[in-house]
């Protein structure tokens, strides 16, 4: 009986959600910003609230939660509100010789209803970035977090209906039970933050409905460290970007790839980033178990499996742990053979490991025969060096001299490749993303004589015309419209012909005068 109630919930929610968009309500941009403007609201209102809700899911520092989630959110809305017009609007495109008088544009429009799902390591942001591009585009949103951060879960369920539209945008909790029943019901998109195990599952549910899919997984993403840079402010980079959040982050640097010659010294890099005072600062201080900076462990199955990847390996700097408080050290490995466990899936916590290459050239190789990285991070000081690796590689993102910077810049797509994931978001992109970019051509029924080349009876004449007609380069209409204006006036008319390619050629266009002899011939 429990479980029926639970299907039934489900499917009611999706159904009022349906409901609602086919209103018709989510259609004027005045209701999108309202909604927008609600959903800023509500970060800003309680933010006390989801710092504490974080903090009791995976020990996150108060002032880490708006750095890394909330300031993020707020930024993503301030944009959609300030260019939702903008992006709302008919896109004018290029036309050809036969649609010069004809108004031809793209359109987006809402999809309709988008189903999110949400991740436990940065619940807040990953759930609810998607959430605003949805709300601007004129979706309705099923939203799903994960169940693993149980209290931001339950606290996100608890204020979303306070500040947005219950109906449009309903909140599913629950467990594997409720993802699998809402992965059985249809949706115009599914919206997927998570491992690569399960989002095979998302698209393989998604495919029965022929529903469009954004996966935005992880992998193995590599820190390549050139032995001519500066190290230690390498490694400082580093190692933020590896122990922030515990580890837990998709885009986090999962191994560094150095040369041998180097390795001794990125590890005491590493060590006195961790351990040493650095301009009267410390990361986490002699014992990180102590800092309130650093996290735990989401759960004790994600700690079990995590310790599971370092036996066999003696750690050259931390190592230790407390089960009870699934707590893990910053802990770096050197020397881990390429075709070890550890190397094998991604870590998705505090361990970071060391695997020797002979050049760069030798580091291409290496990241070529993995699978492609959400993210790949090179530090080096040689601008050719840098531009030849990334030529010669394929991965979601890339950050030169820093780690997961580029997530925050919103005006770049954010996304992976490959077995990393497919589709991008942030921004505009993820307007673009949940919109359907419908083609649009308004044609007059005047001037039906140009049209007539096309029409059988065919002859040679008229199929030269078709011919001439169809081979037409693409006009930007942004330049030059009087000038086309004529054209489409006087298209047709032979007496004109000669003026309009003085016209033409006087505007700088690119239409020569054996094309236009051709068509009229």
């Amino acid at each position: 009986m429990e479980r029926q109630a639970e299907r039934q919930a489900v499917q009611q929610a999706v159904q009022q959600a349906k409901e609602a968009f086919l209103s018709g309500r989510t259609r004027p941009l005045e209701f999108r910003l309202q909604q927008l403007q609600s959903l800023q609201r509500m970060i800003t209102e309680k933010e006390t609230e989801i710092a504490t809700a974080l903090k009791q899911d995976i020990n996150r520092s108060q002032y880490d939660t708006p750095l890394l989630e909330l300031i993020g959110i707020d930024n993503e809305i301030k944009l959609a509100i300030e260019k939702l017009a903008e992006w709302a609007a008919r896109r004018p495109v290029e036309k050809t010789l036969l649609t010069l008088s004809d108004e031809v544009y793209v359109q987006p429009e809402p999809l309709g209803v988008v189903l999110i799902i949400g991740a436990w390591n940065y619940p807040w942001a990953v759930t609810l970035l998607p959430l605003v591009g949805a709300i601007a585009a004129g979706n309705a949103a099923v939203v799903k977090p994960s169940e693993l951060s149980e209290h931001s879960s339950l606290l996100l369920r608890a204020l979303l209906p306070r500040y947005l539209d219950m109906d449009l945008y309903p909140v599913v909790t629950g467990g594997v039970s409720e993802t699998q029943e809402l992965l059985r019901l249809r949706f115009d998109h599914i919206f997927f933050t998570g491992s690569s195990t399960v989002g095979k599952v998302v698209m393989e549910a998604a495919a029965r409905h022929l529903t469009p899919v954004t996966l935005e997984l992880g992998g193995k993403s590599p820190a390549y460290i050139d032995k001519n840079c500066n190290v230690t402010v390498a490694c400082r980079r580093i190692t933020w970007g590896k122990f922030i959040n515990c580890g837990q982050t998709c885009i986090a640097p999962d191994y560094i790839l150095c040369e041998p010659c180097i390795q001794g010294r990125v590890v005491e890099c590493l060590r006195q980033t961790l351990l040493v005072k650095l301009t009267r600062q410390e990361f986490y201080g002699p014992d990180p178990k102590c800092s309130p900076d650093y996290g735990r462990i989401i759960n004790q199955r994600h700690f079990t499996r995590v310790m599971g990847l370092m036996e066999g390996y003696a750690p050259v700097l931390g190592g230790q742990s407390d089960a009870s408080q699934r707590y893990i050290a910053p802990t770096v490995l050197k020397d881990v053979p390429p075709h070890s466990r550890l190397m094998q899936e991604e870590i998705f916590g505090p361990l970071l490991p060391i695997v020797t290459v002979s050049d760069m050239d030798d580091a291409i190789s290496f990241i070529n025969e993995r699978e492609k990285p959400l993210a790949l991070y090179i530090f080096c000081s040689d601008k050719k060096a840098v531009n030849r690796m990334m030529e010669a590689t394929t991965s979601g993102g890339v950050t030169v001299n820093d780690v997961m910077m580029h997530y925050s810049l919103n005006s770049l797509p954010f996304g992976g490749v490959g077995h990393s994931g497919m589709g991008r978001y942030h921004g505009k992109h993820t307007f673009d993303q949940l919109s359907h970019h419908k083609a649009c051509m308004v044609r007059s029924l005047a001037m039906e004589h140009v049209n007539l080349a096309r029409y059988p009876p065919q002859d040679r004449r008229r199929a030269r015309r078709a011919r001439m007609a169809l081979k037409s380069p693409l006009i930007d209409m942004s330049k030059r419209t009087l000038v086309w204006a004529v054209v489409a006036t006087v298209l047709g008319c032979g007496l004109f012909i000669t003026l309009l390619i003085i016209l033409l050629i006087a505007a700088g266009l690119n239409c020569t005068c054996w094309y236009w002899r051709g068509f009229y011939n």
